[in-house]
């Protein structure tokens, strides 16, 4: 359990901005695959997607491991697409390595999207990412592999728990997702706040929300309070945040995956950091409820938001994934 800040005077945390303070309460990871962003912020751990793997191929200072990486996959032998698709594969796992020199905690590595609705291709994907993990010298005990929380995602993620495969399950939107998610054993879920506030401003028409009225924040505050007080052990990371914010109003929680726009603005922010979550004392007065796969796909379908913003990300993610091969097919050429 992370400690709280003292009451009594200004802490260290408190002096280094609001994002030290953060950190005394919340464990913090960074949102992006920049190694120079992540070495300045030092969070305990890093994710990344196929959105932020575009970038960063985009940008000339890493151009060494995008050629490392097309070099690793013609190694293979393989042609064709299935060589783009072996070099996307040496990507992701080139820059978790990278970045794993970097931070002390997990990298996660994400699962083509076009898995999203394939169990047995997704298993077998994981599989082989852990492998190239492993062959690296890296210990699958460091590594995170995200899925899309979709039925048959969460389903991959109960098989590859049990294989010892730790698990982050992104574009969560639903409270059927977390719940599911949970009953799989998942190491760690990514609800996306920000996502949903998008959701919620364009259908209401509303165009501000206060913190602790946020539609994302509160979804997150009540997965957190279900978790807690029904001894789930998976843990909470709220990922997509729009504004510090969202940020500040979920304090406390297992772990908050900011970009680096938003780390800079919580280092420069002069205040103290007020813990709004609590493990210890969940607030939950709602029962226990087992979910199986028709349940599953009912209470979710009747969550418009979670219905439309899950199938929005998972082609979002393939687009920039598609961006990414084509640039990959010219420097084949």
């Amino acid at each position: 359990m992370k400690r709280a800040a003292s009451d009594s005077g200004p802490s260290k945390a408190a002096k280094q901005g609001a994002l030290g303070h953060l950190k005394g309460m919340t464990s913090v990871v960074a949102d992006t695959g920049d190694f120079e962003k992540i070495k300045e912020y030092r969070p305990e751990d890093a994710t990344t997607n196929p959105s932020l793997l575009l970038q960063a191929c985009n940008m000339p200072e890493y151009s060494a491991v995008v050629d490392a990486a097309i070099k690793d996959g013609k190694a293979t032998g393989k042609k064709g697409d299935e060589l783009v698709e072996e070099i996307i594969d040496q990507l992701n796992v080139a820059f978790g390595c990278k970045i794993l020199e970097v931070v002390p905690g997990y990298v996660s590595t994400e699962v083509d999207a076009k898995l999203s609705f394939d169990k047995v291709g997704s298993i077998a994907r994981a599989r082989k990412l852990i492998a190239m993990y492993e062959a690296r010298g890296i210990s699958r005990s460091r590594i995170l592999i995200k899925l899309g929380s979709t039925w048959e995602g969460i389903e991959a993620c109960r098989q590859l728990e049990m294989e010892g495969i730790r698990c982050n399950m992104t574009l969560l939107f639903s409270f059927a997702q977390a719940v599911a998610c949970a009953q799989a054993n998942a190491t760690l879920i990514s609800p996306f706040v920000g996502r949903i506030l998008d959701w919620y401003k364009k259908s209401t028409g509303k165009t501000e929300y206060a913190a602790d009225e946020d539609p994302g924040v509160l979804s997150v505050r009540r997965i957190f309070n279900y978790y807690k007080k029904y001894g789930h052990k998976t843990i909470v990371m709220g990922a997509s945040f729009r504004n510090k914010g969202e940020i500040l109003a979920l304090a406390g929680c297992d772990k908050l995956t900011i970009a680096p726009k938003l780390l800079g603005e919580l280092q420069e922010l002069d205040e103290a950091v007020v813990k709004k979550l609590d493990a210890d004392s969940p607030k939950c007065d709602e029962p226990k409820i087992v979910i199986d796969e028709a349940l599953f796909r009912w209470m979710h379908n009747e969550d418009a938001m979670a219905t439309e913003k899950l199938a929005e990300g998972i082609r979002g993610f393939n687009k920039d994934a598609d961006k990414l091969r084509a640039i990959l097919k010219d420097k084949l050429k």
